[in-house]
């Protein structure tokens, strides 16, 4: 649960001595969102949708689309519902392949929305009968990839084969639809060309299927820096998804879609620990695998930038390798890092965690009641993964 906005200060530290949370202190860089946004839009040759499931915040939706986002990639009815409340005119894409029938007739009864993502016969069958066989719908083929070198794979859950994404196609096609095929890579996928084998992929089924795309959706997974993961520019990736659509057998009409969320949204916030306890290498922290720093617990172990805020002014002392644990009494609740801090960390010292606005305020639970957290803007730049390599202390 978040308490009200505290307040916009020019930087992290003065946050903290301001406040000297005792609870975990999201810090928000709408900023940081506004400029990854237009860097994107400018770059990619198509139209974006923002995956809000990465990070539904109103504050940072309303930052991202000063940066020039207009599409949103929603997976839940209260996921379109929260974008047309905040955004009465933008284009709600319903890209999860499996909706309860009531979210596919509010969707698009009530939300305007008109394309739809699916990748079985069934979901089709929902879409025309809630939509009383609307003329004006959009319908997206979730394809199937093998499993690839992304962070996270994606490959298990969802996608249609081959064989079934034809059969797909042209049944929507015969009902009057516009059709396209879309695919996700994996999340935080660092292989530019993983997305010019997918786009392949989509060309046989197309030719197979002998059915014109209106769309293209390249899927989400690009990748942002972190302390163990150095990606490519987004440029490199963007030049293999021009090359793969240029391979395929695709009309001038065709629209491209891709679904970023993390490379939006990853620098645009931070989160403020107190360190609680300390025995050797391990802090005790008021934050963790049950709040905002799922992906650094035991499935995936991200590496996150981090530096200390010091609670009491002291000599400085080199940097060393840190464990956190979380407040709850699970002890999964563990974040392995190695978080590197100075030597001389101490009860009552604050951390700040940063390349958090991707899937970590959204992930927060409310297991032992772990479940509150401040929110405070900032103005000063984001922690960068090479924040790792370097001395960057300050004393609170």
């Amino acid at each position: 649960m978040f308490r009200p906005l505290l307040g916009s200060y020019s930087s992290v530290p003065a946050a903290v001595r301001a406040h000297r949370p005792e609870i975990p202190m999201l810090c928000l860089r709408p900023a940081v969102a506004t400029a990854e946004a237009a860097h994107f839009v400018d770059v990619f040759p198509g139209d974006v949708l923002y995956a809000v499931k990465c990070n539904p915040d109103p504050t940072i939706l309303r930052a991202l689309a000063a940066g020039g986002i207009r599409h949103f990639d929603a997976a839940s009815i209260n996921e379109v519902s929260l974008v047309r409340s905040v955004f009465p005119e933008a284009r709600i894409h319903f890209m999860h392949p499996i909706k309860a029938r009531s979210a596919i007739r509010e969707a698009y009864a009530e939300h305007g929305v008109r394309d739809f993502a699916l990748d079985r016969a069934e979901e089709l069958t929902k879409i025309l009968e809630e939509t009383g066989g609307a003329s004006d719908l959009c319908l997206v083929v979730r394809l199937a990839l093998g499993k690839g070198n992304a962070r996270l794979d994606l490959s298990g859950k969802f996608g249609a084969t081959a064989d079934d994404a034809v059969l797909l196609l042209r049944n929507a096609v015969d009902q009057g639809a516009k059709v396209g095929l879309s695919f996700h890579v994996g999340s935080q996928c660092c292989d530019p060309t993983a997305w010019e084998r997918a786009l392949a992929q989509a060309d046989a089924v197309a030719r197979k299927a002998r059915v014109p795309l209106d769309v293209i959706d390249v899927g989400g997974g690009f990748p942002v820096r972190y302390p163990d993961m150095q990606p490519p520019p987004l440029e490199e990736f963007v030049a293999a998804i021009r090359r793969g659509v240029r391979r395929m057998e695709t009309t001038e009409t065709c629209a491209l879609w891709c679904e970023p969320g993390r490379a939006l949204v990853a620098a645009s916030e931070s989160l403020v620990v107190q360190v609680q306890s300390r025995r050797g290498d391990a802090l005790y922290v008021n934050d963790g695998v049950y709040g905002s720093l799922s992906d650094a617990g035991a499935l995936l172990h991200f590496r996150y930038p981090c530096r200390l805020i010091r609670a009491t002014a002291r000599d400085h002392q080199p940097l060393q390798s840190f464990s956190l644990f979380g407040p709850t009494c699970d002890s999964l609740d563990r974040m392995q890092g190695p978080f590197l801090l100075p030597g001389d960390v101490a009860d009552g010292d604050w951390v700040e965690i940063g390349q958090l606005g991707a899937y970590g305020a959204c992930l927060r639970t409310g297991f032992n009641g772990f479940d509150e957290a401040v929110l405070v803007e900032v103005l000063d730049p984001p922690l960068s993964a090479g924040m790792l390599d370097i001395d960057s202390l300050v004393a609170a």
